[in-house]
C-alpha cells in the first residue's frame, strides 16, 4: 500500500540503536504480523439483511485501495434460525478503526456485539526468508545466463545451463507468489463478521425442547409403523404355528386311539 491516508496513520520509525564499536547504527527489522479481526453481533432476525448492506455500502465507499469484500452469506427462516457472516478485507492501519464504524452500524439498528476477537501471526520471518531465498536464486539465474551468452563451455554444459535456468525461474515465480501472498496478508487485515437472530441466544434454554417436542410426532409415527409390520407379519406367522400344532396333536390323538 502507497497511499496518503494509509502513510499517514502509520506509527513514526522508530531511531535504530547504534553500535557499540562505533560501526554505525544497527539495522532493526519491523516486525511482519497479519491481523486476522473477528465480531459476532447480535441483531434482529428482520434487521440482519438491512445492517449487512449498510456495511457493505461503507467497505464500498472507502474505495479498493482501503475496504474489499471478500465474502457474504445470509439465512433467514421463521423462528430464531436467521443469521448471516461476511468476510472482509480491511488495510491494516485503518482496521481498527474501520471495525468501530462497522459497530456504530448494528448499534443504530439496535443491535450489539457480544463477541470480537483479534488474533495475530508473525511473518517476519517467512517473509525475510523468502525474500533471501529469491535474491539467491535470482543471483544464480543471471550466472547461468552469463553462461549461455557466452557459449562458454561444452554442449552438455550449455544444456544443462538451460535447464538449470528454467529450474530456477519456477523457482522464482513461487518465492514472488509466497512472497506477494505474505506481504497481502500484511498489508490488509481479514474481517470476519458474523450475525446471529436475538432469539438464538434469547431461547438457548427452550430451543433443546422444543426440539424434542418437535421430534415427537417422528417417533411415534416410527412405533405406529413398527407395530404394524409385527402385526402384518405375526398374525399369519401365529397362525400358521397354530395350524401345525394342531395337525401335530390331532395325528399324536388318533395314534392313541
Amino acid at each position: 500500500m502507497t497511499s496518503v491516508d494509509m502513510k499517514e496513520e502509520s506509527p513514526p520509525p522508530a531511531i535504530a540503536p547504534v553500535d557499540a564499536n562505533g560501526g554505525g547504527p544497527i539495522a532493526v527489522s519491523v516486525p511482519r504480523i497479519a491481523y486476522t479481526y473477528s465480531y459476532t453481533y447480535r441483531i434482529a432476525a428482520e434487521r440482519i439483511a438491512q445492517v449487512q448492506t449498510r456495511q457493505v455500502e461503507l467497505c464500498e465507499k472507502q474505495g479498493p485501495q482501503v475496504c474489499r469484500v471478500l465474502d457474504m452469506r445470509s439465512a433467514s427462516s421463521e423462528g430464531d434460525g436467521s443469521g448471516g457472516s461476511m468476510t472482509l478485507a480491511v488495510a491494516a492501519p485503518k482496521a481498527r478503526a474501520f471495525g468501530a464504524k462497522l459497530g456504530t452500524i448494528v448499534g443504530n439498528a439496535d443491535g450489539e456485539a457480544i463477541s470480537s476477537e483479534i488474533t495475530g501471526e508473525d511473518l517476519s520471518k517467512q517473509i525475510v526468508d523468502t525474500t533471501a531465498r529469491l535474491k539467491a536464486r535470482t543471483v544464480l539465474r543471471d550466472r547461468l545466463m552469463e553462461i549461455l551468452a557466452t557459449r562458454q563451455g561444452k554442449v552438455a554444459e550449455l544444456v544443462e545451463a538451460e535447464r538449470g535456468v528454467a529450474k530456477v525461474n519456477e523457482e522464482i515465480d513461487q518465492a514472488r507468489s509466497w512472497l506477494a501472498e505474505m506481504q497481502g496478508r500484511v498489508d490488509y487485515s481479514e474481517m470476519n463478521l458474523t450475525y446471529v437472530s436475538q432469539g438464538q441466544t434469547t431461547n438457548a434454554f427452550l430451543s433443546p425442547i422444543l426440539a424434542a417436542l418437535g421430534s415427537l410426532g417422528s417417533i411415534l409415527g416410527t412405533v405406529i409403523g413398527a407395530l404394524i409390520v409385527l402385526l402384518a407379519v405375526g398374525v399369519p406367522l401365529g397362525l400358521a404355528i397354530w395350524a401345525l400344532a394342531w395337525l401335530v396333536r390331532t395325528i399324536r390323538q388318533r395314534n392313541e386311539a
